[in-house]
C-alpha cells in the first residue's frame, strides 16, 4: 500500500512537471508569434519562469541555465521599453524635446563650412544640434542647439532632402539613421504619434513662414502701387 501510494505521488509529480513544460513551451510559441515588444517581453518572462521550474524539477540542467540567463535579460529589456514609453509620453505631454532619444543616437563633430547634406540627396538620417549652428541654405533658417533637422525626409514620398544643410559654426550634433527610428517605432508604437507631432509642428512652422513671406510680399506690392499712384 505504501509503495502504491508512493507511486501515485510520483506519477502526480511527473504529471505536474509535464504540465509546467507544456505551459512554458506554449508561452514560448505565443511569444514568438507576438509583434509588440512590451507584451512579448512579459510573455517571455512568464515562459522563462515556467521553463526554469520545469528544468529544476525535471533535472534538465541546460534548460535551467538557458532560461536562468534569459529571465534577467527579458526583465531588463522590459524595463528599458517601459522607461522609453514613459519618456515618450512625458515628452509628448510637455514639449517636442527629443532628449529622450539621445541614448539611441551617436555623437558627431562637424566643422564650419561642412555640408551635411545637399538638396535632392537621398535622406537616411536626422540630427539634433547639441552646440554650434547649422543653416538650411535655401530658406536661410539657422538650426540652433536643441533643434531637430532632417526628420521630414523620413516622411517624404521619395525620401529626398528638400534643402541643403550647412555647418556655419563648429558644431556638435547627435545623429540617428531612419532604420533605427523605424526600429524604435515598431518596438514602441507610441513613438509614432510623438514623431507625427514633431513633423506636423515643423510643417505648420513652414506654412506660417510661407504665409508671413506672402503677406510681406503683398505689403510691398501695395506700397509700390501706392508710390506709383502718388507719382501719377
Amino acid at each position: 500500500m505504501f509503495l502504491q501510494g508512493n507511486c501515485l505521488e510520483q506519477q502526480s509529480m511527473l504529471r505536474f512537471i509535464e504540465i509546467l513544460g507544456f505551459i512554458g513551451g506554449g508561452l514560448t510559441v505565443v511569444m514568438l508569434a507576438m509583434r509588440t515588444m512590451i507584451p512579448l517581453r512579459v510573455v517571455g518572462i512568464a515562459s522563462n519562469i515556467f521553463q526554469i521550474a520545469f528544468g529544476a524539477l525535471a533535472g534538465v540542467t541546460p534548460m535551467l541555465i538557458q532560461h536562468g540567463v534569459l529571465l534577467p535579460v527579458n526583465a531588463y529589456r522590459l524595463f528599458e521599453q517601459m522607461r522609453l514609453v514613459k519618456q515618450v509620453r512625458e515628452a509628448s505631454a510637455v514639449d517636442l524635446s527629443m532628449d529622450w532619444l539621445m541614448p539611441y543616437m551617436t555623437k558627431r563633430r562637424v566643422e564650419a563650412g561642412q555640408i551635411l547634406f545637399h538638396k535632392g540627396q537621398a535622406a537616411d538620417e536626422m540630427f539634433i544640434v547639441v552646440s554650434g549652428r547649422l543653416r538650411l541654405s535655401e530658406s536661410a533658417v539657422d538650426v540652433l542647439p536643441g533643434s531637430v533637422v532632417g526628420e521630414l525626409g523620413l516622411l517624404a514620398p521619395n525620401q529626398q532632402r528638400t534643402q541643403t544643410l550647412k555647418c556655419v559654426e563648429n558644431s556638435e550634433i547627435m545623429q540617428i539613421g531612419y532604420d533605427r527610428i523605424k526600429s524604435v517605432y515598431f518596438q514602441n508604437p507610441t513613438f509614432g504619434f510623438y514623431f507625427l507631432r514633431l513633423t506636423s509642428a515643423r510643417l505648420f512652422q513652414n506654412i506660417r513662414k510661407l504665409e508671413a513671406a506672402l503677406e510681406e510680399r503683398d505689403r510691398e506690392i501695395q506700397s509700390l502701387k501706392a508710390a506709383a499712384g502718388l507719382r501719377n
